[in-house]
């Protein structure tokens, strides 16, 4: 979830009931119940800062030993090795979401910050090589602004969630826009997006009722709701960035400090883990030291820290 107006709106609802996000995060708000067995450790990875100020909005394993992460406030993307040491950082307008393309090359959003839309500033997709000793970020496509999350499907094209816009943006691995099915899939006011296989996942932040969408690859029209995760008139979760792994999505809900599991087949939907200080996304981990992709999970937050989730 980007540094945008609505954003900024959650936190102030929260303050007039007399609520800090962190406050929000430790407030009973649930409305699913906790997954089955072990409750999952939660160790810190990263260290944040001062909360909405030191923001990090998404990561992503390269699968060669390296985690990157986009750190919207100070516009730019960390790179990590497994022991948590800063070995890269590149300079990146207003970053947002981050995927490894087919291509092997990174791939992140830019200029996804407030001040960004407010004076007209360009958004779109940028990417860099994870394998340079100083990799730096060139402009892959210019594109219209309000853009946030980022997935990649095996042929490579590119899908951007879009909160105040009617739909889920594709575009071509060429950088070229698929007008067609973006105008098809018509999901309003997505924010995270994920792909498995032949589907797309996404988080819709401006609805009440907090649902997560299925939008099938090759027939957009057909998208339809998995699950409703704020069922009224519970207050809306703020859900951000998604993962899916299996059968399961995991969900980063900003408002309520949560990281959901939920059943891709029938919506069933449990609180794997709470207290969480705003989370912003997740991802399984892949090619990175001893981690797990299995059991472990990865979880930015806009209070600055990287968390890791041992399921």
């Amino acid at each position: 979830m980007p540094l945008c107006t609505l954003m900024f709106a959650i936190v102030a609802v929260l303050a007039a009931v007399g609520l800090s996000p962190a406050q929000a995060a430790a407030t009973p708000l649930l409305t699913q119940p906790r997954c089955a067995g072990p409750a999952p450790s939660v160790d810190v990875f990263k260290a944040g800062g001062l909360p909405l100020a030191d923001w990090r909005e998404n990561l992503e394993f390269d699968g060669r030993g390296r985690l990157w992460v986009s750190h919207i406030n100070n516009s730019q993307v960390e790179g990590y090795d497994a022991s948590g040491r800063l070995v890269a950082t590149i300079p990146v307008p207003s970053p947002g979401g981050i995927r490894r393309g087919v291509d092997g090359l990174m791939y992140v959003n830019f200029g996804i910050g407030p001040a960004d839309a407010l004076t007209g500033k360009p958004s779109g997709l940028m990417r860099f090589d994870s394998t340079l000793d100083r990799p730096t970020a060139s402009v892959f496509a210019t594109l219209p602004g309000g853009i946030n999350g980022l997935a990649v499907d095996g042929a490579g094209n590119f899908y951007f969630g879009r909160e105040f816009a009617p739909s889920v943006l594709k575009v071509r691995q060429d950088g070229s826009i698929d007008q067609a099915w973006t105008d098809a899939a018509g999901v309003f006011g997505t924010n995270g997006v994920t792909v498995l296989g032949s589907e797309l996942y996404a988080t819709v932040l401006v609805h009440p009722s907090s649902p997560v969408a299925r939008v099938p690859l090759a027939d957009p029209g057909a998208h339809a709701t998995v699950a409703d995760l704020s069922p009224l008139p519970v207050l809306p979760k703020g859900l951000d960035d998604l993962e899916a792994r299996g059968d399961a999505l995991y969900v980063t809900a900003f408002v309520s400090g949560e990281l959901l599991r939920v059943d891709r087949a029938t919506g069933r939907t449990c609180v794997l883990v709470s207290g969480l200080i705003t989370p912003t996304s997740v991802r399984v981990p892949v090619g990175f030291g001893d981690a797990d992709p299995a059991r472990e999970l990865f979880v930015t937050e806009a209070s600055g820290r990287i968390v890791r989730v041992r399921t």
